[in-house]
């Protein structure tokens, strides 16, 4: 009987093997085998699996969405623009989205041509919306590919400017990349740049204009487009033929979440205004539901150990469930709510507390079993924040558009270990690092860095 095809690297399809050929390569003699239907399935699984090293980020917040790396214990506490910088590339535009890493490869979103100033916007039809590939090593561009941008494109405000229309970290699998542009739709690009399909997901604009980032899960891709047309969308992403769609998803600027729920099945959870739900993420289907945060949503949910927690609302507010309920579940899996939370920027799990630095400029800790504060401290920033807080082994990194990144203890006890800024760079910091290789990446508006020493392992 014959396998798939089997993945002999990282990226690449190499040869179709049969299961005999497999094991006779492997130092297994030569014999007949027999497999039952749900072991050939298990092997075919594993064959076919990414292979996905503890140094990638292929995704926004990180391998399973949650800002957290484990492995990474020695990322940079200290930096300047004369040390620890292991290499910084000039970006041909800007954008708010988050570096990604697969391999040797680096993928980010940005934008030219209209909006980088309000002074100045340009004209709509010269908006470029980039996917760029540079290499993990050097920082070296390997290639720029683009599409125009949607004639639905909002015009330009403070606002928008302040944010932009590359907003959207990419994900990747390994083989292919995919970036989501708001109005100007999905688009998904080979490992080496050529476009594999475009999809569009709707025209409508609000506010300071598209947040969410796309996710895969197995084969699918999965993108909130609630501000564009009120749905979540999920595609093949080999073909980008639509598989389902989630109708009536208001006022929703956050990422899907997809969580391992008790027995060890999954769950996408979409935070929107009014409501937390839960969806079988192979079909869409609805599982349960939550009241949930009474005004639009912008941060990510984080899950640990079968519980999400939620951050949301103007009001900020911070809301746990326990997954795995059916129906409505507010009265039976809801375990805590709190009036600390954030508006804009999504939290981060540590041994039992929860951290996030506010869109106010608040760096926030709760016990995550009851939701009690553990502290509130203000950043040294009177501006909005809207970077995330990324994790690396037990420290913890806050992003100010303004002041730099403060480096935090990992702990309830507040214990500020750094503030680091680079000169040379005045432009806005917007983005949520990536952690990969005991490196830190840091895009800016102007620049992408990697901050950490060149022989870091």
């Amino acid at each position: 009987m014959d396998s798939p095809l089997i993945v002999l690297n990282n990226r690449t399809l190499i040869h179709q093997f049969s299961i005999h050929q497999f094991l006779a390569a492997n130092g297994k003699p030569p014999m007949p085998i027999r497999l039952s239907p749900q072991l050939l399935l298990v092997l075919q699984m594993i064959f076919l699996a990414p292979i996905v090293s503890a140094n990638d980020w292929p995704q926004f917040r990180g391998p399973a969405g949650n800002a957290a790396s484990d492995v990474a214990t020695h990322t940079p506490v200290r930096w300047s623009e004369t040390e620890n910088i292991a290499w910084k590339t000039a970006l041909p535009g800007r954008g708010a989205s988050s570096p990604i890493v697969h391999g040797e490869r680096i993928f980010v979103t940005a934008y030219t041509g209209y909006g980088l100033s309000d002074e100045k916007p340009g004209e709509k039809a010269d908006l470029r919306l980039h996917v760029l590939c540079l290499d993990r090593s050097s920082g070296k561009l390997l290639w720029d590919k683009s599409i125009t941008g949607s004639e639905h494109t909002q015009t330009i405000t403070n606002r928008v400017v302040d944010h932009g229309f590359a907003t959207g970290t990419p994900v990747t699998d390994g083989e292919n990349v995919y970036a989501f542009f708001g109005v100007s739709g999905v688009v998904a690009y080979t490992w080496d740049g050529d476009l594999l399909w475009q999809a569009d997901v709707g025209a409508g604009t609000a506010g300071f204009g598209s947040a969410s980032s796309p996710v895969l899960f197995e084969d699918l891709l999965i993108v909130n487009a609630s501000i564009e047309s009120d749905t979540v969308f999920a595609f093949d992403k080999r073909t980008g033929e639509q598989a389902w769609k989630i109708e009536g998803i208001v006022k929703a600027w956050t990422s899907p979440c997809i969580a391992e729920a008790p027995g060890s099945t999954w769950e996408m959870v979409i935070n929107q205004k009014d409501m937390i739900y839960g969806f079988e993420p192979h079909t869409g289907e609805k599982l349960w539901e939550c009241v949930g945060i009474d005004d639009y949503v912008v941060p990510v949910p984080i899950s640990h150990e079968g519980v999400i927690y939620c951050l949301g609302g103007r009001r900020n507010r911070c809301i746990a469930i326990r997954l795995g309920g059916r129906g409505d579940v507010t009265d039976t899996h809801k375990l805590w709510e709190s009036g600390v939370g954030a508006n804009v920027t999504s939290p981060v799990y540590y041994d039992g507390h929860i951290y996030w630095a506010s869109d106010k400029a608040i760096a926030n800790c709760l016990d995550a079993k009851t939701g009690e504060t553990k502290y509130q401290e203000r950043l040294p920033t009177r501006a909005r924040v809207y970077a995330s807080i990324v994790r690396a082994g037990d420290k913890l990194y806050l992003t100010t558009r303004d002041q730099g990144i403060l480096v935090l203890k990992a702990s309830p006890n507040y214990e500020e270990l750094a503030l680091n800024t680079i000169d040379g760079d005045d432009s806005m910091f917007n983005a949520s690092p990536a952690i990969s290789n005991n490196q830190l990446l840091v895009r800016t508006d102007a620049y992408l860095y990697c901050i950490g020493t060149t022989s870091a392992e």
